[in-house]
């Protein structure tokens, strides 16, 4: 298994491309950088530099160069492979994510005019990956890379999504050597830690979510139990302001083809102040 970067030439997705270099390096893993070449068609046609090739194929030539430049300074004990794929960059992304452990996605592209298309993008492989995606933008640099301090923050809600977004999370905060944050967010009751973790009050229905999430957190690993009364998404947003990374469930309905993610992923993936991490859970 590895870890797959869609890579675009924007400095959003090199930053994505360091990110998962040092990710890679921490799970002793290969990385593979891949740019969907139909991209062109949102960006604009590039000048070519050489008269016999078209502008499409040298610019596509200079991103996974550039990329892969990129991930061998930072990280060069991991092995990294690249890749031109002819076809649209959220079909090719949902099929990599077959045999990745995660996708790692920019946030925006090469210009303002993109970013709302490239940022459909990775709604679109976030909803349809069948492994995690890990969306990130270039204001995330200070806390993007995996040895720097911060906690790994997981969503929890009335009802929890499952157990894949939980061990996605377990095994950022493992590797990391960093604890587990585990935040439910209700729209009634009191804004606290749970008893045991710092004080506050229970909310009825916190416990038993919090319980449920955290039934399968490895032995070992160092949990918080948080509470917040509010709006889901507020609370999250307010929870990744100091975090690494963030990490929300998205549950699946097998045979649906629209819309797989909801308001407060969608919510978390443009305005959250770290990485974050969608996990795709079948319901």
């Amino acid at each position: 298994m590895r870890l797959v970067v869609g890579v675009d030439g924007s400095e959003s997705s090199l930053r994505a491309v360091d990110w998962a270099a040092d990710n890679a390096a921490l799970r002793r893993t290969p990385l593979r950088l891949v740019y969907a070449s139909l991209w062109e068609r949102y960006e604009g046609a590039s000048l070519a530099q050489g008269a016999d090739r078209p502008s499409e194929q040298v610019m596509a030539e200079e991103i996974v160069q550039t990329a892969e430049r990129r991930a061998r300074r930072r990280q060069p004990d991991v092995h990294v492979t690249t890749d031109v794929l002819p076809e649209e960059p959220e079909q090719a992304l949902v099929r990599e994510s077959h045999s990745a452990l995660a996708v790692v996605l920019g946030h925006r592209g090469r210009s303002g005019m993109t970013e709302a298309i490239l940022g459909s993008v990775g709604v679109t492989v976030a909803e349809h990956a069948h492994c995690p995606v890990v969306v990130l933008r270039c204001d995330h640099a200070d806390r993007a890379r995996p040895g720097t301090p911060g906690r790994i923050v997981l969503g929890v809600d009335e009802k929890p999504a499952g157990s894949a977004a939980l061990r996605f999370a377990a095994e950022e905060a493992g590797l990391r050597g960093v604890p587990l944050e585990a935040v439910h967010v209700s729209r009634h009751g009191v804004t606290g830690a749970l008893p045991g973790r710092g004080g506050g009050e229970r909310e009825p229905d916190a416990v038993p979510a919090l319980d449920e999430a955290l039934r399968d957190v490895p032995i070992g690993l160092e949990v918080l139990r948080r509470t917040v009364s509010g709006r889901p998404c507020d609370g999250l947003l307010a929870a990744s302001r100091d975090a690494a990374l963030l990490v929300v469930g998205a549950r699946r309905r097998p045979g649906h083809f629209g819309p797989q993610l909801g308001r407060v992923a969608h919510g978390v993936l443009h305005h959250a102040a770290c990485p974050v991490a969608v996990v795709p859970e079948l319901s």
